[in-house]
């Protein structure tokens, strides 16, 4: 009775009109009342780049090609097998079956996004920086794998034609290569062609796609402005119509999912970059071909967008793992690790803000150079301590002491179960830190522990999550801050307190005080049923534990109760800073049996 009751809740929460709209998609492909079982289209004919010759670029003198899920090596010596899953190194079995028959999840062939993963065309960018620096074999590869790609993957059959977001990252980056060789403008007719038979994929279904409310969304709406527009303005007339769609619904999710202060619907850091890089690729794309521009509201979304991302930002690159994460990272031009975020901050500050989010020239400037894009002068002022409300974060900065804490203001569906996380950073150290993704397919323990609330800087009672798991993408019973101390400074220090009570009954409040020196967190627990476990996910190192203490060579977590500890100890623990793989780390867990309040108290002498 209860599962039927969180199921009407959830619909109640995700929203009438979007359940409609998904099963309203799903049921008129069945009835083949929607209209893509009866898509056709051929094989592209003829170039897709022309053979245009540039000089060597001096400041670009390597050779870059991205990483697959930024940590796997890609041999670009050979065309890849497109139905190889460069996770598992298995095989699709269903490559010749139309997109639209085959089964979301396959146990066979392990997680799809291994075999989607180079069928994003992220090559198609490398291969683009190569040949605008003046590489002339790095072209005859792009041709060649362009070609092999269609003559593999006949339209609208096999898995890489099942996902209309996969579709769309695809036509935007082959929009955003054209633009690095000079060929945007005019481009050969087997580009316009592959254009074409993509948006056509992607047209019929892009309502399924809003009723996610997350970047499926912004992603395929983003591909038929682009690609819409591109066709238009060759003379192809469907084009226009798939243009004004596409910015209709670019207007639409900027309204609905990105909110006043910049928090995006998914809060998830990496699908932040994901949303921003998109809008960042649409006004690329229409400064190029000088369409006009979108409304003050779109633009302003865009800028709290940036903003957001530009103070989450840690030097070298780096953010807080926070939220879901599946490895992406779109408009990959810039030659540096997945996990550097400066490329993106950079682009979408000189794009919306006019301003560099990084005064000090680097491998973030190289996507406007290769864009046609100046640098400004103007430099944006360095973040500070800052709440973001409407997405439930609260960001504290104190000398060289950084403090994510996330409390739960779920307007849009969580993807994991993260209520008072707490990230903690000294420079570039992260100190307390979150477990990640790993995999959205993946055999138990995983599937549950890296969304779960045992992958998380909280509290768990009475080992189950904090809301229940409805589906593979989807807990019930969301969780809304019940007691809340917006951020303040006093002679303290910072501060900021939240607290909850879950469907169960239990109370979790959390008081972060971030001084000179030292980090204090108070928990406030009550209301379970048998324990509570309190997890300090470490940095990896030599920690030693003496009684309540938790040592390495400089810092010092020290933990006191009004309430007996029946358990103190460092166990291992997972975390996952690239999909697909996962490393171990020290978890420091204080295990209690009664309510009370227990008090964590990190200090640190030097970074």
């Amino acid at each position: 009775m209860a599962s039927v009751v969180s199921k009407i809740k959830m619909v109640r929460c995700l929203g009438v009109l979007n359940v409609f709209r998904a099963l309203s998609f799903r049921l008129g492909v069945q009835l083949g009342i929607n209209g893509v079982k009866d898509l056709k289209a051929g094989v592209p004919g003829g170039r897709f780049f022309s053979r245009t010759e540039w000089p060597v670029n001096s400041w670009d003198e390597f050779r870059y090609f991205p990483l697959a899920f930024g940590h796997i090596e890609v041999s670009r010596e050979s065309v890849p097998d497109w139905h190889k899953s460069v996770l598992t190194g298995k095989c699709f079995p269903d490559r010749d079956r139309p997109w639209h028959a085959i089964r979301d999840f396959n146990s066979d062939a392990g997680d799809i996004k291994g075999i989607w993963e180079l069928s994003r065309f992220d090559w198609v960018l490398g291969f683009a920086r190569e040949a605008q620096a003046g590489r002339t074999e790095a072209l005859q590869k792009l041709e060649s794998w362009l070609e092999s790609w269609v003559q593999e993957n006949p339209s609208y059959c096999g898995p890489n034609w099942k996902c209309g977001q996969e579709a769309s990252i695809r036509v935007m980056h082959l929009a955003m290569a054209a633009i690095v060789l000079g060929q945007s403008c005019r481009p050969e007719k087997g580009l316009l062609e592959l254009v074409e038979i993509h948006l056509k994929r992607i047209a019929p279904t892009i309502q399924y796609a809003i009723a996610q409310d997350n970047n499926h969304g912004t992603s395929e709406a983003a591909a038929l402005f682009i690609g819409g527009s591109w066709l238009a303005i060759h003379g192809i007339s469907q084009g226009t119509s798939w243009e004004k769609k596409g910015r209709r619904w670019l207007e639409n999710r900027a309204r609905r999912l990105i909110e006043q202060d910049g928090s995006f619907s998914q809060y998830s850091v990496n699908y932040h970059r994901v949303m921003l890089d998109t809008l960042s690729m649409v006004e690329v794309w229409r400064k190029t071909l000088q369409l006009p521009e979108f409304s003050r509201h779109w633009y302003s979304k865009a800028r709290a967008a940036t903003e957001w991302l530009t103070a989450l930002l840690r030097p070298g690159g780096d953010v807080p793992n926070l939220g879901a994460n599946d490895g992406a990272r779109l408009l990959p031009l810039a030659a540096v690790d997945y996990r550097d975020f400066r490329p993106s901050a950079q682009l979408a500050n000189v794009l919306f803000l006019r301003q560099r989010a990084i005064s000090d020239p680097g491998e973030w400037d190289a996507p406007l150079r290769l864009l046609g894009l100046e640098l400004p002068e103007a430099v944006a002022e360095c973040p500070g301590n800052v709440q973001f409300d409407d997405g439930g974060y609260a960001i504290m900065r104190k000398n060289h002491c950084f403090v994510l804490f996330h409390y739960p203001r779920f307007r849009f569906r969580p993807g994991q179960a993260d209520a008072l996380h707490l990230d903690v950073w000294l420079g570039g150290r992260n100190i307390f830190r979150d477990g990640g993704s790993f995999s959205y397919n993946t055999e138990e323990p995983w599937q549950s522990y890296f969304p779960g609330v045992g992958s998380h800087n909280t509290i768990q009672f009475d080992g189950r999550d904090q809301m229940p798991r409805l589906s593979r993408f989807l807990f019930g019973e969301w969780l809304k801050t019940s007691r809340f101390q917006p951020l303040d400074e006093t002679y303290e220090g910072l501060s900021v307190l939240a607290g909850y009570r879950d469907y169960k009954g239990a109370v979790h409040t959390r008081k972060v005080l971030l001084g000179k020196e030292k980090l204090t967190v108070k928990d406030d627990i009550d209301g379970f049923s048998s324990n509570a476990v309190l997890r300090w996910r470490l940095e990896p190192g030599n920690w030693e534990l003496k009684g309540l203490a938790a040592k390495n060579e400089d810092l010092t977590i020290a933990i006191t109760s009004t309430i007996e500890i029946v358990r103190c100890e460092i166990v291992d623990g997972y975390e996952s800073h690239y999909y697909g793989r996962k490393t171990k780390l020290p978890v420091l867990e204080i295990e209690v049996a009664d309510a009370g309040c227990l008090s964590t108290e990190l200090t640190w002498n030097t970074v």
